[in-house]
């Protein structure tokens, strides 16, 4: 953006949108008026503020809503949900497509109904947000499509122990009266994740927003299951799942979480059938050795070759025999080498059966207590049945041993009870064929995944994927779209349609008008719906639907990249499948949030953060600024150090805000506005003309831009915040702002002051809008208070890149800051008091000299030089000697009078003094490092720092002495 086309001359009847201000002003030094070259108090000062704020706030709308640095001491935290409503309610969070050009567009991951705001949520809100208002500035049509997850086990659950509360049961209910409750739920409590994603400031299009169990999605998702079925990739069968007994329904690998918990390895005999030779098994898991069909032992295993192709006996289970056999899939070091086969109860014991054409024996009921099959032991529990079937081995003596061991146990993500490998009848669909196109996808580059070393874990996963148990044995969610015959074989006869109606025509067409039909109990994975999610919230199927065709294929989808498989890679086989399309053309992949240890937050270790009450304590701004200086794909570590940085940072901006706007003229000087705003900062010969700092600071913005847009476009959004920070703090706020005073409060003339208000609003704008997309309620808000602004910062356009910059200004200003960096570390090396003036004699040749003198007010307001004692010749100075001598760099060096900086003598007693003080430290420590004793008997690190410490003073000793010699010479050379 150049700065001409930011404002626009007030006319007697024009209006702005700046807001009305309420607290007094303060600055942290003398102050000046910049017009009258005169001192003036912060009385004055804060008067003459309210008289300049009419000005500022004319006409505001909505004047409740901003604050302002004029009349804030800091940033009101409390004004971020009012300008949040005020964006929305000016319509800026929809797509706009005025300016033309391509869409951007990014669907949220939806989160669960149930869902309560974590750091989790707050990361993908952060780094979308950033993404979704970066493009919205550049002047892209943004839509940012959020929605909710209906969540099928966690919203039932949750609706489960509210009712038990009332002593009411799901069953008791009845699915249509239950249901009816969920849905009442929902209304009522449905909205609690929103409202908390918009208090992370989100722009959303919430007049888009979406539920996955919204009519229209409903029937997307029915279409789904009909397509699929129609092609035959949708299939019914018995298979082994992740059972959960207390949910009673099946569970997504993604709902399973594995701890590592202490338990048992038990070993058991098996006797060997017509020999008086046992076999030794180790399990985990005892209870299941009723559903053992085999055991196994390593075909190259010498100790039980013997016997492959006999048989064994089962314990317990009144003489059932199985077959002993060979397989490489038996590892021979773990446990005793031989293994029990349960393909009914252990994931890759099915898999081996199945392999080998073994039978399935499933022993346990869906509620986990053992069936028939176990005899006695029918009706107990299984982890009852583990303990009482031991102890009658130990009574049979073919219990051999039970040792401790670390299991690694399956437990339901929602309810916490242990799972259960089960094999049951499911709905499955076929993945080989929507896999093949998947990973199609990302190697002809129509898909890419960021962080790329992600692509290899996506082309694993999908090379090796597995049917899909998309069937869940719940009442909330998507009914299966699947009716039976009454008095019909459920596996041979049923009907697949869209709706009761047309199931019921289909049914009377094949088995004639008198038949009866009842739908699947069960519901579809919720990741089902969730997969479709893409399109089916721009109106898929309809794909005539505007939302459709304006906005699909999406561009980016952001997530973390723990569900890679689990969504994003079913989502890109839904897309192809059924839109011929991949659905988004990036992946864009976040780490974890840990704790400032790096652990995972967790209830259990107490360490976690609530981002409700990080942003009531340090600000909005503050938690997403720290958020996404991450790195894609890399755990984030989050401390409360950071946050106080950041928080600290949001405060630094809201004083160069303040600083800023006391330096603007009146909006009644209209001949002071014409004179500014013809300074054209993004023309070339405008710059040129700018005196150094002045020309320094606007080629380094415009450096800045160019570099920060092309990491936005990478999104390297760590490099935009450390980069725009470091500008910010470093050049504008410690240098420019600083550099500025000798402007504005000193004689350098109404040109030189009219440039520097030029440039401190140039620069500071364009600060606000490159940290807006990670800042956006500090920014906006200094926004609004700066005059004449057309529009929010929210929809202002980006700034221009390849803007015009000096390189030859910026060396030669850093030229400038090393030489006052030099007199800052000798005046902290003498303990010159901060507010004593010193002389100097800047020394350099004659190109030097004459752009370094030309800024003399700045060398002196920054170094704090007596303004009346700064000299510029092209030789050291006659009292040279006498001097403190500093080189600043090639060609510039200074010469400090030391006499005029400290009383010589003080100064000799106090560094002897510091030098004594090193000197007896240094003794002590080198006392240590001769005795053999601590050398040998003390930890190395210990030695080894002692040695360091020996190193450190050893080389402050030498400079102190130094410094102390070059006193006393002084000394000697005055008193001759």
């Amino acid at each position: 953006m150049i700065l001409q086309t930011a404002f626009s001359l007030p006319t007697p009847t024009a209006t702005t949108t700046l807001l009305s201000r309420s607290c007094p002003h303060q600055l942290n030094t003398l102050f000046f008026t910049h017009r009258r070259r005169r001192f003036i108090s912060p009385s004055r000062l804060n008067s003459s503020f309210a008289q300049r704020r009419f000005s500022f706030s004319v006409a505001a709308s909505g004047n409740n809503v901003f604050t302002s640095p004029e009349t804030s001491k800091t940033f009101d935290f409390s004004s971020e949900e009012k300008i949040y409503k005020w964006w929305e309610s000016q319509g800026y969070f929809k797509p706009n497509f005025d300016q033309g050009g391509s869409p951007f567009v990014i669907p949220m991951p939806p989160p669960n109904v149930t869902g309560s705001l974590h750091m989790g949520h707050a990361m993908f809100v952060t780094l979308e947000d950033i993404m979704v208002r970066y493009n919205r500035m550049k002047g892209r049509p943004t839509l940012w499509l959020p929605g909710t997850d209906h969540a099928g086990i966690a919203t039932q659950l949750v609706v489960e122990k509210m009712l038990a509360s009332e002593g009411i049961k799901r069953v008791d209910l009845g699915r249509d009266e239950f249901t009816k409750r969920v849905w009442e739920w929902k209304e009522k409590y449905g909205g609690t994740i929103t409202n908390q994603i918009k208090r992370l400031g989100a722009s959303c299009d919430w007049s888009r927003e979406r539920f996955t169990l919204d009519e229209q999605l409903s029937r997307a998702v029915v279409e789904a299951f009909v397509k699929l079925h129609d092609k035959g990739l949708i299939y019914q069968g018995s298979y082994m799942v992740n059972w959960s007994p207390n949910l009673q329904t099946a569970v997504s690998d993604l709902e399973v979480e594995y701890s590592e918990e202490p338990g048992f390895l038990y070993h058991i005999k098996y006797r060997v059938a017509g020999s008086r030779d046992f076999l030794t098994i180790a399990t985990t898991r005892p209870e299941t050795l009723f559903g053992d069909v085999a055991l196994a032992v390593h075909p190259e295993d010498d100790r039980y070759s013997k016997y492959v192709g006999q048989t064994a006996i089962v314990p317990m289970t009144y003489g059932r025999h199985v077959p002993i056999i060979a397989d490489k899939y038996v590892d021979k070091d773990f446990g005793t080498g031989v293994l029990k086969i349960s393909p009914g109860h252990d994931h890759n014991d099915y898999l081996l059966a199945r392999k080998l054409g073994l039978p399935i024996l499933n022993v346990m009921n869906k509620d986990a207590t053992l069936n028939d099959v176990a005899g006695l032991f029918c009706g107990l529990d299984r982890f009852e049945v583990r303990e009482k079937l031991w102890a009658d081995l130990e009574e049979t003596g073919l219990a051999v041993k039970k040792e401790p061991h670390t299991l690694r146990v399956p437990r339901s993500q929602r309810g916490g009870e242990v799972i259960e490998p089960l094999v049951s009848k499911q709905w499955f669909v076929h993945m080989d064929p929507l896999a093949e196109k998947a990973l199609l996808a990302v190697e002809n580059k129509e898909l890419t995944i960021i962080p790329e070393r992600f692509e290899k874990i996506y082309n694993h996963w999908l090379t090796n994927i597995k049917d899909w148990c998309i069937s869940r044995q719940l009442w909330w969610g998507h009914r299966i779209p699947v009716w039976y015959v009454v008095g019909k074989d459920c596996e041979e006869d049923y009907i697949v349609a869209k709706n009761a109606e047309e199931a019921l025509e289909k049914a009377h067409e094949k088995y004639g008008k008198d038949v009866e039909i009842y739908q699947d109990p069960d519901v579809l994975d919720t990741w089902f719906s969730s997969s479709l999610w893409p399109f089916s919230t721009l109106g898929w199927p309809d794909v005539s639907a505007k939302d459709f065709n304006n906005f699909y294929p999406t561009n980016m989808l952001e997530t973390g990249h723990d569900i890679l498989f689990f969504w994003v890679a079913r989502m890109v086989m839904m897309g192809i499948e059924f839109t011929g399309t991949v659905p988004f053309s990036h992946v864009y992949l976040h780490g974890l949030i840990r704790d400032s240890q790096g652990r995972k937050m967790s209830k259990s270790l107490g360490n976690v953060i609530d981002p409700l009450d990080t942003i009531k304590d340090f600000g909005t701004d503050a938690l997403r600024f720290t958020i996404a200086l991450g790195t894609a794909g890399q755990d984030l570590n989050l401390s409360t150090e950071r946050l106080t940085a950041n928080k600290a940072f949001t405060n630094k901006l809201w004083n160069a805000g303040k600083f800023v706007l006391h330096s603007l003229p009146s909006l009644n000087d209209t001949s002071a506005w014409e004179n500014l705003l013809a300074l054209k900062l993004d023309k070339e010969e405008t710059l040129l003309s700018l005196p150094l700092p002045e020309c320094w600071a606007v080629s380094k913005l415009h450096i800045l831009i160019d570099s920060v847009t092309a990491s936005y476009e990478k999104l390297f959004f760590g490099d935009v915040g450390r980069e725009t920070y470091d500008f910010f703090w470093s050049d504008f706020a410690d240098w420019y702002i600083e550099a500025s005073k000798s402007r504005l409060y000193g004689s350098g003339g109404n040109s030189v002051s009219l440039a520097s208000q030029a440039v401190l609003l140039y620069v500071f704008e364009n600060i606000l809008k490159l940290l807006h997309p990670f800042m956006p309620f500090v920014t906006e808000d200094l926004w609004q208070a700066l005059p004449y602004r057309k529009e929010a910062l929210i929809v202002s356009p980006w700034p221009q890149n390849s803007l015009p910059r000096n390189v030859e200004s910026i060396k030669r200003f850093e030229n400038l800051q090393a030489l006052t960096r030099a007199i800052r570390n000798a005046r902290a090396e003498y303990s010159v008091e901060p507010v004593k003036r010193i002389s100097a004699s800047v020394v350099g040749s004659a190109e030097v000299i004459e752009y370094i003198s030309k800024e003399k007010e700045v060398l002196a307001l920054l170094s704090r030089l007596d303004l009346n004692n700064v000299h510029f010749t092209n030789a050291p100075p006659g009292d040279a000697n006498l001097s403190v001598h500093l080189v600043a760099s090639e060609g510039l060096e200074a010469y400090l009078p030391l006499a005029a900086m400290v009383d010589i003598s003080s100064e000799v007693q106090r560094i002897s003094k510091r030098l004594s003080k090193m000197q007896t430290e240094y003794d002590a420590l080198v006392s240590r490092l001769s005795s053999p004793k601590f050398v040998e008997k003390a930890p190395e690190e210990v030695v080894r720092g002692v040695k360091e410490q020996v190193e450190e003073l050893e080389e402050k000793i030498k400079l102190t002495k130094a410094r102390l010699g070059f006193l006393k010479s002084t000394t000697s050379l005055v008193s001759q």
